[in-house]
């Protein structure tokens, strides 16, 4: 192997140049002393080469043989990556390399790995366990566990002390002590935190310590502490992050911006100001206002300018940067930014003075965008709307009320680009929410389902708009930032759900084609069963991350994409308000960490917020079966299978069982080749589709499913199955999270992937 140039060892990264030596083409497994010399450095530095070779090998990009020989992963067809595990036990690798193609673990394959752990997956030989075109894998070491503390409920044996994970995606219960120094005695039953020990063989259990004792499971407060433990995330601000912030907003006389904050910005405190948002928001990142100029439009996006406030570098920045975003419980809130910034100095409340980041537009009558631009301005809101307050208002004939009336024309705007939208290829894959109300106890007293309707999609497409704006002019300044990425599925994901789509003998195309999944999406949206076959559709598709190439966004057919218009819960919006009109010097592999570090804190809330709702609405159902007092529910068959079918109940937001053993009124058989059931007696059928009255029969908060029985035979007419399906689909793969809207806050998450 030819030498380096010797200077190179004292300018660049010893990891760098070890990587780049072991893939020439001439190298030849060395070991330390062989390597020191191909990189010509000198005998004192073996040390540092010694520690950046185990470095490099703790994180899976080289591998040690034998005779301590040292070569590339790859070349032993090893992948490091992030491995998700689902509810059934399987494994999904995201190699670290962006390249890469996911590589699908198999349960008996995935050794110690749980959820969210970096591992090194030794790829099998081509067509070996998986199918044409899939790549399969063994774990063969863990690199890194991505938590040390697993929440779950204590238990006693005859023998010994074990620990039901609440995270169903652990399957092997953790073995502990008695336990000691958690400050009281520990009841059976109780919720605790287990603090997991080294674990080599899946054949054995888990070991671990109860580091602490949160409660029992039914006492006030302890599902959500079991959440936010469960998930790590913090209930309290450190001090000198809190202090800061209050600073910042002691500084400006009552939370207002100073006139030497607005001191070279553009005044727009004149114009019709409007923000739009859930009714328990406090947080309002983004106003708009439009005016009508002749035979165009002109269109202000105002967004919230954390970036004045937070400097790169200080302790508010350093914290929102390890939260990535706000994390949104069914009680609360887990914000990015301490309180005085994201509801007070930041938040675009009516009346008050406030700084923004604007993007303006003239567009055409029919929403061509003619001209684009970008500035930092002042704003004072004229009002503050609901989404209920403006959806009655667009309801109604315009008033008299210029700000009803600039509402009105926004609506029209926002329905030209809307449509639009959809003719340049963009997917209609939004789904109403359940919104739980909870009482101050905790305990829910209402369900309430979101729907999708003018009020948000006039916000939506605006947000859309600016989001898209801002990415093609960092795109062509070229300027270091991060996007939201959104890439196109897997074709055997496709494959396999149009063969599940031409089974139920509706017409589908080649799904690889834009066009052809927009005709199957209409025509779903039309069938019987189209509900429960847009699930599956779901499912194929990947979930959006954040990267610092512009790789596109597969749902809303966009080349270019980014999120600008939520940087009080976001900090990827705050990297991109950066990027743009501060030209910041991150480096490209400071972007990419970044990049990483928020998709990952992205899924770690998401994960959170569902399991928030859950925990929520067992409890809901429990309540049901103590009290014998049953609610019905219409529920839509979205599965049928031999041992009874699944049904979405849209009404709780999740999906069930209704076993066989349940049904009563008859003996049920399961007909294969017309995937149905048919009552012996009574040659009743149940299919796909369906839509029948449902209560709950049995709840299981440790592996996180409910079972649904039928109610008295009184079905509903199939013709009005309930829409959409929710979010959630116990005993199945889990539905992903896809990208559904602006990445906008509304009701609910349908806004935070896009």
């Amino acid at each position: 192997m030819g030498c380096f140039d010797v200077a190179a060892i004292h300018t660049r990264p010893v990891e760098q140049l070890i990587l780049k030596a072991l893939a020439r083409r001439d190298y030849r497994p060395s070991n330390l002393p062989q390597l020191l010399g191909a990189l010509g450095a000198p005998r004192e530095r073996l040390p540092e080469l010694e520690a950046a070779l185990e470095k490099l090998a703790r994180h899976g990009k080289i591998l040690r043989t034998k005779g301590d020989r040292y070569i590339l992963a790859r070349e032993a067809d090893l992948v490091a990556g992030i491995i998700r595990i689902n509810r059934q036990g399987k494994g999904f690798l995201q190699p670290d390399e962006p390249a890469l193609q996911e590589i699908v673990v198999p349960e008996s394959a995935t050794s110690t790995a749980l959820h969210g752990d970096r591992v090194l997956v030794r790829r099998d030989a081509p067509q070996g366990k998986g199918r044409p075109g899939e790549l399969t894998g063994t774990v063969v070491r863990i690199l890194e566990r991505k938590r040390a503390e697993i929440v779950g409920t204590l238990q006693r044996s005859k023998q010994f002390l074990f620990v039901i994970p609440d995270d169903p995606r652990i399957p092997h219960d953790i073995y502990v002590p008695e336990p000691r120094d958690v400050g009281r005695t520990v009841l059976m039953g109780e919720k605790v935190v287990v603090e997991l020990h080294e674990w080599t063989s899946r054949h054995t259990n888990p070991e671990g310590v109860i580091i602490e004792a949160l409660g029992m499971p039914d006492a006030e407060g302890v599902d959500m502490l079991s959440v936010l433990r469960n998930y790590h995330l913090p209930l309290h601000f450190p001090r000198e992050v809190l202090q800061a912030a209050d600073d910042i907003a002691r500084s400006r006389s009552d939370s207002r911006a100073t006139p030497e904050d607005c001191q070279g910005r553009v005044d727009c405190r004149a114009h019709s100001v409007i923000t739009i948002d859930p009714d328990d928001a406090k947080d309002f990142d983004d106003a708009i206002c439009l005016e009508r100029q002749g035979a165009q439009w002109k269109l202000w996006v105002h967004i919230a300018d954390v970036s004045h406030y937070v400097s790169p570098g200080s302790a508010l920045d350093e914290e929102a940067r390890v939260r990535g975003n706000s994390t949104y419980l069914v009680d609360r809130v887990i914000p990015m930014l301490p309180e005085a910034l994201s509801n007070g100095l930041c938040s675009l409340h009516p009346d008050v003075d406030r700084l923004t980041k604007c993007a303006e537009f003239l567009l055409t009558d029919d929403g061509q965008v003619v001209k684009t631009n970008f500035y930092s301005a002042v704003i004072r809101s004229k009002r503050r709307f609901t989404y209920k307050q403006a959806f009655a208002v667009l309801q109604r004939r315009p008033a008299a009320d210029p700000v009803e009336q600039m509402l009105h024309r926004c609506h029209e705007l926002a329905q030209k680009l809307r449509r639009a939208r959809f003719k340049a290829g963009s997917l209609e894959l939004d789904f109403p929410e359940t919104k739980i109300r909870l009482d101050d106890h905790g305990k829910v007293i209402a369900l309430e389902r979101v729907e999708n309707d003018a009020s948000h999609q006039l916000i939506e497409e605006f947000m859309l708009l600016a989001n898209e704006a801002v990415a093609a002019r960092l795109t062509a300044q070229r300027r270091p930032s991060v996007y939201r990425v959104h890439e196109a599925p897997n074709p055997l994901r496709l494959l396999d759900f149009r063969e599940s789509v031409l089974s139920h003998r509706i017409p589908c195309g080649n799904l690889t084609q834009r066009g052809e999944v927009q005709k199957l999406l209409l025509r779903l949206k039309a069938h019987p069963v189209g509900q429960a076959l847009k699930i599956g559709f779901l499912k194929s598709l990947m979930r959006a991350r954040y990267a610092i190439e512009p790789l596109g966004h597969y749902g809303l057919a966009k080349n270019n994409y980014t999120h600008f218009t939520s940087p009080i819960r976001r900090y990827a919006d705050l990297i991109v308000h950066r990027s743009l009109f501060e030209r910041a010097k991150s480096s490209p592999q400071e972007l990419a960490q970044a990049a990483a570090h928020i998709s990952e804190t992205e899924r770690n809330s998401s994960d959170a917020e569902r399991d928030s709702k859950e925990v929520k609405l067992f409890a809901y159902l429990n309540a049901q079966l103590k009290s014998g007092r049953l609610e019905t529910y219409a529920g839509l068959v979205i599965d049928v299978r031999n041992f009874g079918f699944f049904i979405d109940v849209p009404t709780l937001g999740l999906s069930g069982l209704v076993h066989l053993s349940s049904m009563e009124d008859d003996f049920y058989v399961f007909e294969p080749a017309r995937n149905h059931l048919i009552g012996r007696r009574t040659r009743r059928i149940i299919k796909m589709g369906d839509t029948v009255e449902a209560q709950i029969a049995k709840v299981d908060t440790f592996k996180k499913q409910a079972d649904f029985r039928l109610a008295a035979r009184r079905e509903m007419k199939p013709k009005n199955p309930p829409r959409p399906p929710s979010r959630t689909f116990q005993a199945m793969p889990a539905r992903p999270a896809i990208p559904t809207s602006s990445g906008r806050r509304g009701g609910g998450n349908r806004r935070r992937q896009r």
